[in-house]
């Protein structure tokens, strides 16, 4: 579990101690007309952190990190680029320790994300989403070397602080949860944190433990969180020594995926987190025996305005009073 330190007080106690240890699903339905019967298919539910993704881990370490070096003291405003999640998870924490938090997000962030953020206070300034997040960091980049003073800048791809939350938490979660039997382990890549902290702890606990990486399958796609590496810029912190294999997913498929998780495992889970699974139930499928092990990053209430757009089929008027 990832603690929040503060000096003189330890404000945000109570909320940062709700970080970590979420639950280690097994996603029964889905596998089973697919995978063999020595195969277990799992996903960590990230939506059980208080901010309700699994960046909350890393935001915390962030900021946690900060703090401890004196960075980020009460009159520094917290910048950063953010696709929506880390960014909620910044609003969250600085609400409770009395911090500004100023955020580059992509305009084409669902409505759902960008309400979040406003409920949390954040002052947010919307980006060219054509750009994605690499036009987001370009102008937070700009900000932070006109008024260095003013800002404490966590620059999540490339602060090792990010990895680090997972190296400490994810992973060592999934190695308790599986009771050391994970045999494959699969993220998607957006900051690469997730995918990097885990595979790097898995990967010298179990040496023999195969770790696959996730993008979208083209630049312009619909899989908020994940980047398409070869056109974008590669996270500072991203190891691809670490990557076993690594798997593209459509937009359209990981959407088809989200539907059908929620019709087969009653589960709403978002874009990125069903592409994760798309890729997670190709391996699988070309098992015998192992755990394969993926992260729902986020919960797909997130994204009902856009990925569960035109799936009412009430019939109008079925009900009718005597």
């Amino acid at each position: 579990m990832i603690t929040m330190l503060h000096t003189g007080e330890q404000r945000g106690a109570v909320l940062s101690s709700l970080v970590g240890n979420t639950p280690l699903l097994r996603l029964a339905n889905v596998a089973r007309a697919e995978v063999g019967q020595g195969v277990e298919l799992c996903a960590k539910a990230e939506w059980y952190n208080p901010g309700g993704s699994v960046k909350d881990r890393a935001a915390l370490h962030m900021l946690n990190e900060g703090i401890q070096r004196g960075a980020l003291t009460p009159e520094k405003i917290i910048i950063d680029a953010t696709s929506g999640n880390t960014g909620i998870a910044y609003a969250m924490f600085g609400a409770v320790l009395g911090y500004r938090v100023q955020l580059a997000v992509p305009a084409n962030a669902t409505v759902e994300r960008k309400r979040l953020l406003a409920a949390y206070g954040a002052d947010v300034f919307y980006t060219d989403p054509l750009e994605g997040t690499d036009g987001a960091q370009e102008i937070v980049r700009r900000l932070v070397q006109q008024h260095p003073d003013r800002y404490f800048y966590p620059d999540q791809y490339n602060n090792p602080a990010n990895w680090q939350a997972h190296y400490v938490s994810t992973a060592l979660e999934i190695l308790e949860q599986t009771h050391g039997r994970v045999t494959h382990f699969v993220a998607g890549l957006g900051t690469t944190g997730t995918f990097v902290g885990t595979a790097r702890r898995l990967k010298e606990t179990l040496p023999a433990v195969r770790c696959i990486g996730v993008q979208p399958d083209s630049p312009l796609h619909g899989l908020e969180g994940l980047k398409h590496l070869r056109t974008a810029h590669v996270p500072g912190i991203f190891d691809p020594s670490l990557v076993d294999e690594m798997i593209e997913v459509a937009s359209e498929e990981a959407y088809e995926m989200a539907r059908r998780v929620a019709r087969e495992e009653g589960l709403l889970i978002g874009p990125s987190s069903a592409a994760a699974l798309v890729a997670a139930l190709r391996i699988a499928k070309g098992l015998t025996h192992g755990v394969v092990v993926t992260i729902f990053a986020d919960h797909g209430t997130r994204y009902a305005s856009e990925l569960f757009r035109g799936t009412d089929h009430a019939a109008p008027y079925a009900y009718r009073f005597a």
